[in-house]
């Protein structure tokens, strides 16, 4: 029964542990590595105007929305002394700027930063209602006739309707009827708009699109415009100029549908230029954005929500449980001798500012003249908590005088033996003073030579670069390490060191 709850209980901590970690990499996009970039592209739209003199100003500007492919992480409006209101509905969003007085040139900014990812976005718009039938002028009306006839009897569907539609409009050599046609609809400079009030003529539905290539260092003096049709389960996308279906790589839609219109009251001069500019950003960044978007709170709750100086001290804390574990399997499952089971991994986290070479020399030095002095001590016949007291004392004054020594010889390494927990060396000392007198001095060198070995092999576990980035990005990985540390709790066979002890039994 015991053994069947203790399995039950390393697989729930380790189920939740694994399940945060990877919903943090999956749905928010957490790295796995430490400093991992990743390309974000800034996208910025700028409006100039001439203000009219003691007019007020009015400027609305569609924005972009989260489609299939890109996230907005994180947009900025800039207008000097401007009220600025955001509305949204089912046709799409608008900032709208206001101003009760303004003179001379005037610029707003929209600036964006928008990451390019594998998500797809459901379309949550309804399916349209098939369009009535235009009422066409009647000089144009034969024409349309014939041109929706003709791409009838050449098309298969809805889609290679449309696109015989756009193919003809758009032919090197068109028909001669439809040339005036073609006149109308570079007159009014929207060619999107007019396949949509063409395709309504055979009752399709379609609507118009605007979007920006995304290009590093690019500028667009307007958006670029394309058609979708409905074939009656979703939209499709078709290039107005040859009827190719599909959106261009890196494609970022700004604005769907023609309802939402760029305008600007009480200017004139009035210029919108839009801007493309690649960037790099910290995935955790990004992240934390991304959660904020999709309305989770794990990153609110998250190490980094904590002062900077808060989250070094936990760098450093969240790696002790990895010394320890390490110091179980050492003593556990290997069977290597240790003064304590903290010792080593304290002296291990002091090893992470002394440098190992310098603080495995510092901490034997400091040990060996402590051991005299407690020799000495000895001598004295004092209570357990007077000479504790009394050996804590001289390991300070020990690590004084090294510092003050080393740094007048100009080794300022030295001065980092201010950093060995002067508690854990007091007990070490101790403890391997009585080693000494219960066992013997080789075991007693055996017991600190195992402790060094074992805080040298934490110290180099503890200073992974990557093991401490998972960990503090990650910390319920934690409860994997305490499931493991449960784990091995139990295990009370062999060790290692024994199995070597005893192999000349094994060989009969």
């Amino acid at each position: 029964m015991r053994q069947l709850h203790l399995l039950f209980l390393t697989l729930l901590l380790c189920s939740i542990g694994l399940g945060l970690a990877v919903y943090k990499v999956n749905t928010l996009g957490l790295p796995l590595t430490a400093s991992k970039q990743t390309e974000v592209w800034n996208v910025e739209a700028r409006i100039s105007f001439k203000a009219k003199p003691d007019s007020g100003v009015k400027v609305s500007l569609p924005l972009p929305l989260n489609t299939s492919g890109y996230t907005i992480l994180n947009e900025d409006f800039v207008g000097a002394n401007y009220g600025l209101a955001t509305e949204q509905d089912e046709g799409g969003r608008v900032a709208l700027w206001a101003k009760r007085r303004a003179q001379g040139k005037q610029l707003l900014f929209y600036r964006a930063v928008i990451f390019e990812n594998d998500e797809k976005v459901a379309d949550s718009s309804k399916i349209p209602s098939y369009p009535t039938v235009p009422d066409y002028p009647e000089h144009f009306l034969p024409v349309i006739q014939g041109l929706l006839d003709k791409s009838r009897q050449q098309s298969a569907d809805t889609i290679s309707f449309a696109q015989q539609v756009i193919q003809q409009l758009n032919a090197t050599a068109p028909a001669p009827e439809l040339k005036l046609l073609i006149e109308h609809i570079n007159t009014s400079k929207n060619l999107a708009k007019e396949i949509s009030w063409i395709l309504a003529g055979a009752r399709i539905p379609a609507r118009i699109i605007q979007g920006l290539r995304l290009h590093d260092g690019k500028r667009y003096s307007e958006l670029e415009t394309w058609v979708q049709v409905h074939d009656g389960k979703q939209w499709r996308t078709l290039n107005t100029k040859d009827g190719q279906e599909g959106l261009p790589a890196n494609f970022v839609i700004w604005q769907i549908g023609d309802q939402k219109t760029f305008s600007v009251e009480g200017g004139t001069e009035i210029s919108l230029q839009f801007s493309v500019a690649k960037a790099l950003r910290e995935l955790v960044d990004v992240a934390e954005s991304r959660a904020i978007l999709k309305g989770s709170r794990i990153m609110e709750f998250s190490l980094y929500s904590l002062p900077v100086q808060t989250q070094n001290v936990y760098k450093v804390l969240l790696m002790i449980p990895l010394g320890a574990f390490v110091v179980v399997l050492m003593r556990n499952l290997i069977g290597i001798k240790t003064f304590g089971t903290f010792m080593p991994v304290l002296i291990a986290l002091a090893f992470r500012e002394t440098e190992l070479a310098w603080g495995l020399g510092l901490f034997c030095l400091i040990v060996g003249l402590g051991l005299l002095l407690r020799a000495y001590v000895e001598q004295l016949k004092l209570l357990l908590i007077p000479r504790l007291a009394s050996v804590l004392t001289m390991v300070v004054l020990l690590m004084v005088g090294t510092s003050v020594v080393m740094h007048k010889l100009g080794l300022e390494m030295g001065l980092s033996v201010a950093l060995f927990p002067m508690v854990i060396m007091t007990m070490t000392i101790e403890r391997m003073s009585l080693a000494w007198e219960e066992v013997g001095p080789v075991e007693a060198f055996k017991q600190g030579a195992g402790s060094l070995l074992v805080a040298t092999i934490g110290y180099l576990v503890m200073n992974i670069d990557e093991l401490q980035h998972l960990l503090f990005v990650f910390p319920e990985l934690l409860l994997v390490v305490l499931a493991a540390t449960i784990l091995f709790g139990r295990y009370s066979g062999y060790r290692l060191t024994e199995l070597w002890r005893f192999r000349a039994l094994a060989k009969r």
